[in-house]
């Protein structure tokens, strides 16, 4: 993937997120792909500067500061200020175009290939990578998002998304404010501002949690590369240009995602799957939930739980069906995969789902164990109610029949009627005692009192005679 170039350092990327593509073998490996490519593939990057900003800024204080597979990273002064340009290669458009084609021509030899339950996503597959590749080569459309993003964190001073220069910006140029830090993997950098790697893992994963669940717009390339930390202890966030938005309606389906699967929802799950047209709606959705439990039960017997053994598990599982990742889902799968990478970087024990849960509950997507508790008695019973409210009535009719002697009981003994226990008689007085109970409690009067005592007392006979037994 190196050798053949950009376009396909970036398929590469993307494939390290489609486990409903590739095996997990290959998706371990395509996760090590960096935007590493000769300097001179694509052209350089100054005619470009020359071209856009050569009246605007004095090029003589330009001055490297990183490379990748699409751009380059420069500092220049700017109005007594120092800022970053970031600058799209010249010719890397119809580099990229041209490697698309060719994707585009292996799509449908790689349909005669394989089998029917890999189809439903190899269709999709170029327009997939089309649509993420050519995004991120749009400047304008980054500088967009890096400010929305930025309006979005406005509130929050521990955040600091680079402020743009929308006057210099273009469809190759994002200018924004030069923010310096160290990178968040420095131990030291962390120690140096007092803030601990816990602290700062939170704070990583809740904010990628806002910018998905929350704001609908989000960063989706959270690598240490990407990630900072200033002088004074806060997180800056650089280079958006692997982002998105998110419809109202992608919005609430990947909202539910997260939701069933802290939950452990598996009839939620099959529904949101279906929503977010990971599965073909006609699937079998028998087949699907079994799949979902047996998930569900080998995560469960875990001591330990992290977003990528969840992933992993699940769509491991739903290779047995026709399923696809659509992009957006794919890109934060990224978010979650990357960023709790990050997170368990700083702290090897650091619990990406139980911050995901909390965070969940905190913004009323969830309740708190204790409202689940309460929900589930109150759904049950709403649904017992209708039940009970109908019982006096049956006891009155059942009563009848036995004092006409219409009710005749006929039982025949399976072992010898010698011998037998005593005390059984008491546990089922005590049992139709506390049935009796909750049965008056819905009428006036305080026979329930001395019906719940009785069967106290009978249940204490009870235990007494099995004790001397």
């Amino acid at each position: 993937m190196l050798d053949l170039g950009p376009a396909f350092i970036k398929v590469g990327q993307v494939l390290s997120t489609r486990p409903d593509i590739v095996p997990p073998t290959y998706v371990e490996e395509f996760a090590t792909l960096q935007d590493e490519v000769p300097e001179e593939a694509g052209g350089d990057p100054m005619t470009v500067v020359e071209a856009e900003l050569e009246d605007t800024i004095d090029l003589e204080t330009l001055e490297p500061v990183a490379g990748g597979s699409l751009a380059f990273v420069y500092t220049a002064e700017y109005e007594s200020e120092r800022i970053a340009l970031k600058v799209r290669r010249p010719g890397i458009v119809a580099v990229i175009e041209r490697d698309l084609r060719v994707i585009r021509g292996f799509v449908p030899l790689l349909l005669l290939l394989a089998d029917k339950r890999q189809r439903y996503s190899i269709e999709n597959l170029a327009g997939d990578f089309e649509d993420i590749i050519l995004e991120e080569l749009d400047f304008a459309r980054e500088s967009s998002i890096m400010a929305e993003i930025d309006d979005n964190f406005a509130d929050d001073d521990r955040i600091i998304v680079p402020d743009t220069y929308p006057d210099l910006c273009s469809e190759r140029v994002v200018a924004m404010e030069y923010v310096e830090g160290r990178k968040i993997t420095n131990e030291r950098a962390l120690a140096a501002v007092g803030i601990e790697p816990t602290e700062m893992a939170t704070l990583i994963a809740r904010t990628y949690l806002k910018m998905g669940l929350i704001d609908g717009v989000f960063h989706a390339d959270p690598h240490p590369g990407n990630l900072s930390v200033t002088d004074d202890g806060r997180l800056v966030i650089y280079d958006y240009g692997m982002s998105q938005r998110l419809t109202a309606d992608e919005q609430a389906d990947i909202t539910a995602l997260y939701r069933t699967l802290v939950r452990r929802d598996v009839d939620g799950l099959l529904n949101t799957l279906i929503a977010l047209e990971v599965l073909d709606p006609a699937v079998d959705r028998v087949q699907v939930r079994r799949v979902l439990e047996l998930v569900i039960e080998n995560l469960e017997g875990r001591s330990e739980v992290t977003w990528r053994q969840i992933i992993t598990e699940l769509f491991a599982r739903l290779h047995e069906f026709p399923f696809r990742i659509p992009p957006n889902v794919m890109l934060l799968m990224r978010v979650g995969t990357v960023g709790e990478g990050v997170c368990r970087t700083l702290d090897p024990d650091f619990d990406f789902l139980g911050v995901t849960r909390s965070f969940l509950v905190d913004h009323g997507f969830i309740e708190s164990e204790l409202e689940t508790l309460l929900s589930d008695v109150r759904g049950d019973l709403r649904e017992s109610l209708p039940v009970l409210a109908r019982t006096p009535a049956r006891f009155d009719t059942v009563f009848g029949q036995l004092e006409r002697g219409e009710l005749v009981v006929r039982t025949e003994p399976v072992e010898s009627p010698t011998g037998g226990d005593p005390a059984v008689g008491y546990a089922v007085l005590a049992g139709a005692l506390f049935v009796a109970a909750s049965v008056l409690l819905f009428h006036e009067g305080s026979l329930e009192i001395v019906a719940g005592i009785g069967g106290l007392l009978s249940l204490g006979q009870y235990l007494r005679k099995r004790r001397h037994q």
